[in-house]
């Protein structure tokens, strides 16, 4: 294979229906996971590939499958291939990437996710299945009921394995991979390569071909990542307007570690004028797939997320990556900056980080072996007020409503829900709940009955009655 051959997909081996659709979508040059990779999944061997994320992983195996699939066919309830994904929004990527490469291909596909009804994919899969994408819990629930069988598959890729690990869902790939024994061909793939994930491709692969494309913990050469040291998490709303309305970028994902705090925060962004909306575990299918695709159309500028969305977003031009807490996990840190930095573009990803995070980011430079760049943010000075009241430093700088949101909240005037008085009817319904006083030594009256006190009350009470 010459050079010149290796330089563009003709030179992989793709028959001429898929290097059609390729080219339909632009591409030109394979990534490097892909032009090692290719090749040897057309000769059907077992492959280990290990590749950060924005690296053209999905395609490298994506593309040689449906070669592979090109000839033969399906047959009712049995897939020829299965794809294992750890998350939902990683499914339907692939899934994407077959129906781009795949569309001159007389092919069929399934996917079988949780939040989507099962009707329709059950009418899909009677007919039989070419491909077949599932997430583990899913898969196994469909296996149990009798849905699917699993003797038909010829072809396996466990996708995204460490992130496998890190959501527990290796018990159920053993056992996925325990009921394919005739399987010919196995494929995984992984960002990072634990020891466990080691054991696994040992226990299941067949003399693997191991293409690694960059060292696991490496950092993208094209993503300048800098940590924004707080001397305490309650400046961080400040930091992270200052910080947006620093960069200036009209559009970044911001990652925190827990759902609850993802919900306050795009709450709070978007009391400060911000175009935010947020996706994590707790939201349905449809909301969460609603979300990406008004992320990706631009109708989002800021995408609050939990790692749900580390792995499985693919939008090529990200600028800015926020990690408003540090990652529990190093290997998170690289999967969230890797949002950025995609397709030959630069990127930026800042991560805020107070003194009771300094084991984690110690965790994290120990796996990248490097220190990140410290990033020194200047400290907002307190706004000036004229006799009026009236601020004029925000005047003058030209503070927006979204600046001025930020201040009210960190004095606290967001942490109750009646931050006005309102006027007219609901006013008394409006304020905080309080313990209600003992006004008895208060100056003021008493009100009781008042001079409207009923006849009934004002009777004497008879003698006979009270000598009973």
């Amino acid at each position: 294979m010459t050079t010149e051959q290796i330089d563009g997909f003709a030179g992989l081996g793709l028959r001429e229906d898929i290097l059609r659709a390729i080219r339909d979508a632009g591409y030109e040059k394979p990534t490097e996971i892909q032009s090692r990779a290719i090749p040897e999944v057309l000769k059907r061997r077992d492959i280990v590939g290990i590749a950060q994320t924005g690296t053209g992983k999905t395609a490298s195996f994506t593309l040689p499958m449906l070669d592979i699939l090109a000839s033969g066919r399906a047959r009712a309830r049995m897939p020829r291939s299965l794809i294992l994904s750890p998350t939902r929004e990683l499914a339907t990527q692939t899934a994407e990437n077959f129906e781009i490469y795949g569309k001159y291909l007389n092919l069929s596909m399934a996917l079988l996710i949780g939040g989507v009804g099962m009707g329709e994919q059950e009418k899909v899969l009677e007919k039989g299945v070419d491909v077949l994408i599932a997430t583990p819990g899913r898969m196994l629930d469909w296996f149990d009921r009798g849905k699917i069988l699993l003797g038909g598959v010829n072809v396996v890729v466990i996708d995204e394995a460490d992130r496998m690990l890190d959501m527990g869902f290796i018990p159920d790939v053993e056992r996925i991979m325990q009921l394919m024994a005739l399987r010919k061909q196995t494929l995984l793939f992984s960002a990072t390569m634990p020891k466990e994930i080691r054991r696994l491709a040992e226990r299941f692969l067949t003399d693997p071909l191991e293409v690694e494309v960059a060292r696991p913990a490496q950092t993208k050469s094209l993503i300048k990542d800098m940590l924004v040291p707080l001397a305490d998490g309650r400046r961080k709303r400040q930091a992270l307007d200052q910080l947006l309305r620093a960069e200036a970028a009209d559009k970044a994902i911001i990652f925190c570690n827990r759902k609850r705090d993802v919900s306050t925060l795009t709450q709070f962004l978007k009391r400060a004028d911000y175009n935010a909306s947020d996706i994590h575990g707790d939201l349905d299918q449809s909301q969460r797939d609603a979300t990406l695709t008004a992320f990706k159309r631009g109708e989002v500028d800021l995408l609050v997320a939990t790692d749900v969305a580390a792995r499985g977003l693919d939008i090529s031009d990200m600028p800015l990556v926020v990690n408003f807490d540090v990652p529990l996990h190093a290997d998170d840190y690289i999967h969230r900056i890797g949002r950025t930095g995609r397709a030959g573009r630069e990127g930026k990803a800042f991560t805020f980080s107070t003194p009771d995070d300094s084991k984690l980011v110690s965790a994290i430079e120990r796996l990248t072996g490097r220190t990140i760049e410290r990033h020194t943010m200047a400290h907002r000075a307190e706004p000036e007020a004229d006799a009026s009241g009236e601020d004029r430093s925000s005047a003058r700088s030209g503070r927006t409503a979204r600046s001025r949101a930020v201040r009210r909240e960190e004095s606290g005037v967001f942490k109750t829900k009646a931050r006005t008085a309102p006027t007219g009817r609901g006013r008394e319904a409006a304020q905080p709940t309080r313990r209600r006083r003992d006004t008895r030594d208060d100056e003021r009256p008493v009100l009781g009955l008042g001079d409207h006190v009923p006849a009934f009350l004002l009777r004497p009470v008879p003698a006979k009655a009270l000598a009973g």
